[in-house]
């Protein structure tokens, strides 16, 4: 494995750091108050190319690796993993749309994404399957030359603020479980559609809602591949997203972890810095060799979609490991601040917050553990 980086890729790599520092790190607090994300940053993460790094350039992407897509997203997003989120399923998506859907029915949606104009979500789960992403009944009746689109979609991230969504839907029989399910891209501003907001204890500026969809109508161009070929779509793309989110997982603890290094060399107790105090600087030593290792599995499973090589099992060991160990890293973090720690002053308690909930979207490590064993099994 090679993860040397050329100049273009190191000039990309930068941008983003400066980027981060002066546009996404200060508005941190203010963006999980106002429980929303600020569209200009978004339109200026798209002028810059953050979205959708790994697509073609006549497309509006980079036409980078996955591997510097990651290193992109570790780079920008750790300062606000709800930035990250975004970034992140532009890339499923995109790839998606650019795979499976007709060119001229996603030209503009995909091209409004990658410049950061249009905010996307995915849609999958469903208020009676969770887990079983299998089970869906959201359905979608062919008419004429549209779908008629009935039921309701639950946990959507950016449910009230995204502009359209990539929506899984049941256009075969419930028996066919998988088979029967096909993918649609239809815009949140469509006749018939309603939507609801969660009240979250993270992530709050992405946000969580429910879709409701009453006799929707959506033109059949709009749907992606083959009818009843959807869910095997969406699973492959998670391959990606689930090793991107492990990494973006990582960003924020190794941001945590310098902070609190940084603190043990500052504070004196008992006329020592609390750096003299193994008590204190073992567990942050035992974090910092957990943390590179994740790391680099995240990076051997961006490298393996880059060669072409089958890389499941690997990403599900990301998705299960990377929020887990993320957030026992900054808790442990937050404690070695003390009582001042623990205070909204400082970005511990929210990141905790933002982390959690990655503990369970896109995957839970129960989940992620029987696909490992299924990989290691069959």
């Amino acid at each position: 494995m090679d993860f040397r980086l050329d100049d273009e890729q190191r000039q990309l790599i930068d941008a983003a750091r400066v980027f981060a520092r002066e546009r996404i790190e200060p508005f941190y607090r203010q963006r999980d108050r106002e429980g929303r994300l600020d569209r200009e940053t978004l339109r200026e993460m798209g002028r810059l190319g953050f979205f959708g790094i790994e697509l073609p350039q006549s497309l509006g992407g980079l036409g980078q690796s996955s591997l510097t897509a990651g290193l992109v997203v570790e780079t920008l997003c750790g300062a606000d993993l709800n930035l990250g989120y975004i970034s992140i399923t532009a890339s499923l998506l995109g790839q998606m749309m650019h795979g499976f859907g007709q060119p001229e029915a996603m030209a503009p949606w995909l091209q409004g994404m990658i410049r950061g104009e249009l905010i996307p979500a995915i849609s999958l789960t469903e208020p009676g399957g969770g887990s079983d992403a299998a089970s869906l009944t959201l359905k979608a009746r062919r008419d004429g030359d549209d779908y008629v689109i009935d039921g309701e979609k639950t946990s959507t991230s950016m449910a009230m603020q995204a502009d359209f969504a990539i929506v899984f839907a049941r256009t075969g029989t419930t028996e066919s479980r998988a088979r029967g399910i096909s993918a649609f891209l239809i815009p949140l501003d469509s006749p018939g559609l309603t939507r609801t907001e969660f009240d979250d204890h993270g992530t709050r500026s992405v946000g969580r809602g429910s879709l409701f969809f009453d006799r929707v109508r959506v033109p059949s161009r709009y749907r992606l591949g083959q009818e009843g070929q959807g869910f095997g779509q969406v699973m492959a793309g998670f391959d990606y997203s689930r090793a991107l989110l492990g990494i973006l997982c990582l960003a924020v603890a190794r941001l945590s972890l310098d902070q609190a290094w940084k603190y043990t060399t500052e504070r004196e107790t008992f006329g020592k810095t609390l750096s003299n105090y193994q008590g204190v600087t073992f567990p942050l030593a035992e974090a910092e060799t957990h943390l590179t290792g994740a790391r680099l599995l995240c990076l051997q499973t961006l490298w393996l979609k880059d060669q072409g090589l089958p890389h499941t099992s690997e990403a599900a060991m990301c998705k299960w490991w990377g929020p887990k160990l993320a957030y026992d890293i900054v808790n442990t973090c937050l404690l070695t601040h003390g009582h001042g720690g623990y205070s909204k002053d400082l970005p511990f308690e929210q990141r905790l917050r933002d982390l959690l909930g990655l503990q369970i979207g896109d995957g839970t490590a129960q989940i992620m553990k029987m696909i490992i064993s299924r990989e290691k099994t069959r």
